[in-house]
């Protein structure tokens, strides 16, 4: 072999397989060259050693579901999403493969402002539940405010109206901590959108210093650490 060729045109060669099976297997992270996984079935070699995983699978690499920790204020959250930044403990049991960065798409949007759990999905059922559904699905937050929160805070909290009389999304708060000059608000809303937590706040009176979303429908943030992310398993539905 005197030309650099495709690597996946030499790992047909190689195992005797056709080259879209030779591609699955070089997606899927299964092939070495020189011992290094390469993912890209265009990657070009020339006399370099080529191995095939002892445990590889020729299965379907099915889309995949992101749920990302983002940290307040963060400019670029997508960009957090990286092999590195990918939970340790993440229990779906999922292989990171370079494909799974690939084609995501955000679903609810979060404040800029704003830490918790952020959606990217690749799965087109999964962001058409979640565009469709919006209006049904509820989300949880946590909200710090400055100063104590009286009754009638909380009662403007849950107004179901605006100034003008038109209606807002449903929701529903609870104080549940208060100390050091600050309180802690627990928000659940269906039909959550950017700016809902802040006129309300504003309205009753309530200046926010932090908000972070934990729960979007059945799907809880738990113990993801900020700036991680871990795969959606397969048994966890929004």
């Amino acid at each position: 072999m005197t030309e650099a060729v495709r690597l996946s045109k030499r790992l047909a060669a190689q195992l005797s397989c056709s080259r879209s099976e030779a591609e699955r297997y070089i997606e899927g992270g299964w092939v070495r060259v020189d011992g290094r996984v390469v993912e890209e079935p265009q990657f070009r070699v020339l006399h370099e050693k080529i191995e095939l995983d002892p445990h590889a699978r020729l299965t379907e690499l099915p889309p995949v579901t992101l749920l990302l920790h983002k940290p307040a204020d963060h400019p670029a959250p997508l960009t957090l999403l990286s092999a590195a930044s990918h939970w340790s403990a993440d229990p779906s049991g999922t292989r990171v493969l370079k494909r799974h960065f690939h084609q995501l798409r955000l679903t609810v949007p979060l404040e800029p402002a704003a830490s918790g759990l952020l959606v990217y999905t690749q799965d087109g059922r999964v962001a058409r539940k979640l565009g469709e559904e919006e209006r049904l699905i509820e989300v949880e937050m946590t909200v710090d405010v400055q100063g104590e929160v009286s009754r009638e805070q909380l009662a403007l909290l849950m107004r179901n109206t605006d100034v003008r009389g038109q209606p807002l999304p449903p929701l529903k708060a609870s104080l549940t901590g208060s100390g050091n000059g600050r309180s802690k608000l627990r928000l659940a809303i269906k039909g959550a959108h950017p700016g809902l937590v802040a006129y309300v706040c504003e309205r009753a009176g309530l200046q926010i210093l932090a908000m972070k979303r934990i729960r979007i429908g059945r799907v809880p943030m738990s113990q993801l650490p900020e700036g991680q992310w871990r795969y959606l398993q397969a048994h966890e539905r929004f």
